[in-house]
């Protein structure tokens, strides 16, 4: 029974009512019977598994004895878990946080339930108020490793990571600072800050002398940072904080009048993405003076402006391995799977572009860092200029048809991405650069090219693109070239059409007809960049082949297996015609394969070709289903060889079971290491139910898992990971208060190009033994030579994953579709040559720990 719900908890008054009306003696012993009973009660209802009721029961025992507390406090926290699991799977949310705010109201400080509450909000999407559970978790008990970890995955959403590598980045917060002051010399005496962050610019503008500064800050987590901030450097009096998006700001509930001057830094790497051009239609019509007019001269004390004032943005075509891998899937074939060309894979900035859904049409990559390097194939191009100081260009922009850029291939290549960067001019003295030439904390945007029949350009071709601002995005599309022979269109399907005379037209709409029917089964597959990145690991999908096949030869050594071909045509015609002739002789029982690693896998596609197998895969989308079914029927598979695992399951939170009541697996494939570089959750949990779920012989993989590491020196990896002082943030205190919100792990890291010095050979960390938990233990000491003098400042790590002794996949090698990780010390260790550093390693859960004893 819930809150909401009759029972002993709408009784609760009640009885208090009738306790109250009795003389005092007799009132304490009806409150030691009536607290007896309900205790009694709630041990029944336990036993009983009535989890509701026994909750409510030890509500009204708490309340009218709170000198219980700490006795009944861990049955109380095991019943309001088992609760609150049962609204939880009920969708009775509101319940649900109710019993949590009941429980945190009897207990405050208790660190436990804070976590769980934390654990709760966070599954439903409200990830700010996760946090402030996970904070005061850690808070109230520093060494509680659940809350640590859970608040470390959160932190990086709340208080993003350019947050430390911007306010690290001394000359950008020096140029703001002197266009900030210049305007308000100049006369902008009032200021309004939109998306203050921290509230650094608020802080300018009142260090430059302006009368009254406003800010505002959507983010919960990032207002209350602000206030820190701003009261830490004596000016909460003087900057207004206004924890509301720029949108909803009126005049004068929120700001007694219009402000004239606004300040901003509301962009990403394609410069709209964050809303810029909206909230600044929105300023100019509400909160701005009117802007100056072009021919007043003098003082600006009544007009209206903005920093930045506006800012053009680049682009050049590049030819970058690292982006065509990740956005294009460049093979046919997978370690014997048939690829068949019915099926077109795209990344998702590609299958948007056209559609209605508000996608990014972009990725980000800083180009200085990329793996592999890129090379520029067109001189850099001028795609668009914004003058923010103009309303009627802003309101333009969302209304402006697309335009067509056109610019000619100065060098033949491969042509993967258009990239796109800008100058940001602040005002008429003062600009920042994101250029990938430049040393920048910003990212590029990234427009992957892809759905095009050939990409080999040369140079005197001519790249062909449009451009348009739509749902406060830049949008590049409808990438393509002309070849400069015949002036010939390399362009996608949709554009097959924008041909000269009329007997081209009647070629094109012929052959269109045509493909049509050949492709009339024809599959549009939308995958995550990691899961093309994944589809183009040859090695990869190799390894598992040769360890599966191993497997599956040890438990059938029959002759159907062996007579699967490994050519990757027609062996699944041949195992059907044999069993059709053979149906009097007794067919061997298959082997039962079940692939849980996350997102689209082929895995059990190629499982299925090693021999008479039921593969199940546990893809969740239909569409990649869909295409699954159609690359087993181009590999000439039995219908009933490949099946689709979650729609056999009831519960589809247990997908750890038995492939029927009489039959164990043969292989169970775990997704061990997340894309980011961390170890998946709860993955020694799935290893321990997989073992059990296991036939004699039976193999789970990856086996076993070796951490590996080296120590290294990286001011790269310190500027990423907490701002260093107040010098880079020109003086003021900022550092003590985001600095709460690092990491002591870095994820997404391309070791291959981090700035760094390896100060250390690599070593061995730690070992997670999936079949023989004997192995494991979750902590361990690791003695590191140093072989190179230096300041250790972080610990960078990878894995190698063993399906077994001779089949290894290595996280950092040049194919991989993970990335890796480090651990960035606190502090950094100055060492010598010879030194030995002891390393203090633990695994809890997804996270590694590393501290080093010197």
């Amino acid at each position: 029974m819930a809150p909401g719900a009759p029972g002993p908890a709408a009784g609760m008054p009640n009885s208090n009512a009738k306790l109250r009306r009795s003389p005092r003696g007799g009132q304490e012993a009806g409150r030691r019977e009536l607290v007896s009973r309900s205790l009694q009660s709630a041990e029944h209802c336990l036993e009983d598994q009535d989890y509701g009721t026994a909750y409510a029961h030890y509500l009204l025992v708490l309340n009218l004895a709170p000198e219980l507390k700490t006795s009944v406090k861990e049955t109380f926290q095991f019943t309001l878990f088992k609760w609150a699991e049962e609204l939880d799977s009920l969708a009775r949310i509101q319940d649900l946080f109710n019993c949590y705010e009941q429980a945190l109201e009897l207990y405050p400080n208790d660190e436990v339930i804070c976590n769980s509450m934390g654990e709760h909000l966070f599954r439903m999407g409200f990830r700010d108020e996760a946090a402030g559970y996970f904070h005061k978790a850690v808070k109230l008990n520093p060494d509680f490793a659940d809350a640590k970890e859970n608040f470390y995955r959160v932190a990086n959403w709340l208080v993003e990571r350019w947050h430390f590598i911007m306010l690290n980045d001394a000359k950008r917060n020096l140029t703001y600072l002197k266009a900030i002051e210049n305007a308000v010399h100049s006369g902008c005496k009032s200021v309004l800050d939109i998306g203050t962050g921290t509230g650094i610019l608020s802080m300018f503008a009142k260090k430059a002398g302006a009368s009254s500064v406003y800010a505002c800050e959507l983010s919960k987590t990032m207002y209350e940072l602000a206030c820190d901030v701003v009261a830490a450097n004596n000016m909460e009096r003087e900057i207004k904080l206004l924890h509301l998006k720029s949108l909803d700001i009126e005049i004068p509930k929120h700001i007694p009048e219009r402000v004239s001057l606004v300040v901003t830094e509301t962009v990403d790497a394609g410069l709209f993405g964050e809303g810029i051009v909206e909230s600044l239609i929105h300023a100019w019509e509400h909160l701005l003076l009117q802007p100056k007019a072009q021919n007043q001269d003098g003082s600006t004390e009544d007009c209206g402006r903005v920093i930045p004032s506006s800012a053009t943005i680049f682009g050049m075509a590049v030819e970058c391995k690292e982006i065509r891998r990740h956005h294009r899937v460049e093979t046919l074939e997978v370690a014997g799977v048939h690829l068949p060309n019915s099926v077109q894979f795209f990344s998702p900035t590609y299958a948007f572009a056209g559609s209605e859904e508000t996608v990014e049409p972009y990725t980000t990559e800083k180009l200085s860092r990329i793996p592999g390097g890129y090379k520029p194939l067109t001189e850099p191009f001028q795609v668009m200029t914004v003058d923010f100081n103009n309303l009627q260009e802003l309101k333009s922009l969302a209304g402006r048809k697309p335009w067509k850029l056109s610019q000619p291939v100065t060098e033949g290549g491969t042509l993967d991405a258009v990239v796109v960067w800008f100058v940001l001019q602040l005002d008429d003295e003062h600009a920042l650069s994101t250029s990938p030439s430049e040393e920048t904390c910003w990212e590029q945007a990234v427009y992957p090219v892809q759905g095009l029949s050939d990409y080999s350009v040369k140079a005197g071709d001519t790249v062909m693109m449009e451009v348009c601002c739509q749902d406060c995005y830049l949008k590049i599309q409808k990438i393509s070239f002309l070849t400069s022979e015949c002036g010939m269109d390399c362009s996608d399907g949709d554009d097959t059409l924008s041909l000269g005379n009329e007997a081209e037209l009647c070629n094109a709409l012929a052959s269109l007809q045509t493909t049509s029917k050949q492709d009339g089964e024809g599959q549009v597959c939308v995958l995550e960049s990691t899961e093309i990145a994944l589809l183009n690991n040859a090695p990869y999908h190799r390894c598992f082949k040769a360890a599966m096949g191993k497997v599956l030869s040890s438990l059938n050594p029959s002759k159907d297996l062996q007579s699967m071909d490994v050519d990757g045509h027609g062996s699944g015609v041949n195992l059907q015609e044999d069993q059709n002739k053979s149906s009097v002789d007794v067919v061997p029982d298959p082997l039962y394969i079940l692939d849980v690693s996350e997102g689209f896998s082929i895995l059990p596609i190629i499982a299925g070709k090693l021999g008479p197998v039921k593969a199940y895969s546990s893809v969740e989308k239909e569409q990649h289903q869909a295409v699954l079914n159609v690359i087993s029927e181009a590999n000439h598979f039995p219908k009933e060889t490949l099946e689709f695992w979650l729609s056999h399951l009831e519960d589809e939170n247990v997908v750890l079971q038995r492939p029927k009541s009489d039959k164990l697996w043969s292989i169970i494939i775990l997704d061990v290491i997340e894309t980011s570089g961390l170890i998946q959750q709860e993955v020694m949990e799935k290893a321990a139910i997989s073992r059990c779920l296991l036939h004699s012989g039976g193999k789970i993989f990856p086996q076993y898992v070796l951490v590996y590491g080296m120590l290294v020196e990286s001011q790269s990896l310190l500027l990423e990971s907490a701002v260093q002082g107040t010098e880079p943030t020109l003086g003021f205190n900022i550092a003590p208060f985001i600095n709460q919100f690092k990491v002591p792990v870095r994820v997404y890291l391309d070791l291959s190009t981090l700035p760094c010095v390896p100060l250390s050979k690599p070593v061995e960390l730690l070992r997670l033994d999936l079949m023989n938990p004997l192995l494991n233990s979750s902590s361990r000491q690791v003695k590191v030579q140093i072989g190179k003098s230096g300041q250790v400042t972080a610990i960078p790590f990878w894995y190698h994953l063993h399906l077994d002794e001779e089949h290894s996949l290595n996280t950092s090698d040049e194919f991989s579709h993970w990335k890796q990780a480090a651990v960035v010390l606190d502090k950094p260790i100055q060492v010598q040559v010879g030194d030995e550093l002891v390393l203090e390693v633990q695994h809890h859960k997804s996270n590694i720990s590393i501290t080093v004893k010197q």
